[in-house]
């Protein structure tokens, strides 16, 4: 049984195999050595609350709103699914530019491996930040462009971090999942129950600003391909939706979403890494326990 369905029937049942206060944001424990499957609630697609969508009718609604998040071992690979709440589509034709089938949705996984070591900042242009003791130590990027051009850009505008950022061998979206395909090797080896993970939605942007690695801004108010609702300057979190909540181990998952995401220095028009807001790190392993 997959584990959606696995985590629906228990719902239903209301047992005792919930980890935490489930159906809408709960996690249930996988048997297979650390396989993850988080749920996140729908609708909570708006940042810190009060994000926008961009105008044009490509971007339709629920085309950032994280629902789902699984980490699935497959012997020397490992496979990560990102679902969100309406079909994933191709208006701009990916093909035709060396792309994976899919134009909009951009997810970065950031994985904690080694606990007190690590990077704290995010990737170029998501504009947020871990604490210390949270630190990511790989990142894997599902995007629509290629791994060229997606190398190109970590090479441009995060050297400094290129070894620890993970372009899949295999992406791909099927009906509303993106899906990621990486060598465990990659990672530092299988999967580990102890790992911890967030995940980042963003907007794939194909003429980036100079210092973002292919995201797409959120200004103060929206335009056709501009979500809106943020700031002009880069003082704001570009990230529409994400982990947290029951996830973290709170009891509001919408509400320590928007809290965390609000939580930047507004007044900054050239913030540094201690303007930016702070995103907690998800230990499924943990919180199963």
């Amino acid at each position: 049984m997959k584990p959606h369905a696995r985590l629906a029937e228990i719902c239903m049942l209301g047992g005792a195999a919930v980890a935490l206060s489930a159906c809408g944001g709960g996690q249930v424990k996988p048997d297979v050595p650390g396989a993850v499957s988080l749920a996140d609630p729908a609708k909570d697609d708006n940042g810190p609350g009060n994000y926008i969508y961009p105008t044009d009718q490509v971007y339709k609604p629920g085309s950032f709103d994280l629902r789902s998040f699984e980490v699935i071992p497959k012997g020397d690979t490992v496979e990560f699914r990102v679902g969100v709440g309406s079909r994933i589509e191709d208006p701009w034709g990916s093909k035709d530019w060396g792309g994976n089938g899919f134009s909009l949705q951009m997810a970065f996984i950031h994985i904690d491996t080694t606990p007190g070591a690590g990077v704290t900042t995010a990737m170029p242009g998501v504009n947020v930040r871990f604490a210390d003791d949270q630190a990511w130590d790989k990142v894997v990027i599902i995007s629509p462009q290629g791994p060229t051009r997606v190398n190109s850009e970590v090479e441009a505008k995060a050297a400094d971090v290129k070894d620890r950022v993970i372009v899949p061998k295999v992406t791909r979206a099927s009906g509303k999942t993106l899906i990621a395909v990486v060598d465990a090797a990659d990672l530092g080896g299988a999967p580990s129950d102890a790992w911890g993970y967030q995940v980042l939605m963003q907007s794939n942007e194909g003429f980036p600003a100079k210092t973002d690695l292919l995201t797409r801004k959120v200004n103060e108010f929206e335009g056709q391909h501009r979500f809106g609702g943020g700031s002009d300057y880069d003082n704001d979190p570009h990230v529409i939706d994400m982990l947290a909540g029951k996830a973290a181990g709170g009891d509001d998952e919408k509400a320590a979403q928007h809290t965390a995401l609000g939580k930047f220095n507004k007044e900054t028009q050239e913030p540094t890494a201690a303007d930016l807001a702070e995103v907690p790190m998800i230990y499924p392993g943990k919180a199963a326990q």
